[in-house]
């Protein structure tokens, strides 16, 4: 397993690659493994988003999680940089239940590239499985520009 680390205004976060695909974004970790050329892409990638130099990412990603998870990953992968949808909206596209919809983002291995922070509950922020929790998914919200939502 390759890790590599970068400082973002969220604090830390590490990069996992197995296989070359990236499995996992985590907080804090540690340079780990070989530094290679898709754990530099990666930590590059995340740099330029975080300097408002890139809307989207361009890597590829392997999530684990079930067939259905992989399902939720995708529709949030849709999501552009500063928008949102709602648990609703996402369960209304794969036919599911909202609340299957928030779990499937709780386990999403790879925050901030698949930006399950942009996924909202219809009356509320909804939670984040990344440190930090609602504070975190606030945080990503009001870099990104979607800070009218929570005024």
């Amino acid at each position: 397993m390759n890790c590599g680390v970068t400082k973002t205004p969220v604090g830390f976060v590490s990069v996992v690659e197995q296989d070359g695909a990236i499995t996992q974004l985590n907080w804090g970790g540690e340079n780990s493994g070989v530094r290679t050329t898709l754990i530099k892409s990666a930590l590059f990638q995340l740099e330029q988003f975080f300097n408002n130099e890139r809307d989207d990412f361009d890597l590829p990603l392997n999530p684990e999680g079930s067939m259905f998870q992989q399902l939720v990953f995708r529709q949030m992968l849709k999501i552009p940089k500063g928008g949102t949808v709602t648990y609703g909206d996402i369960a209304t596209a794969l036919d599911a239940p909202a609340q299957a919809i928030g779990q499937a983002c709780g386990a999403n291995p790879i925050p901030i590239i698949i930006p399950c922070h942009r996924v909202l509950g219809a009356n509320s922020l909804g939670g984040y499985s990344g440190n930090g929790g609602v504070e975190t998914k606030v945080k990503l919200l009001h870099f990104e520009g979607a800070a009218g939502l929570l005024i």
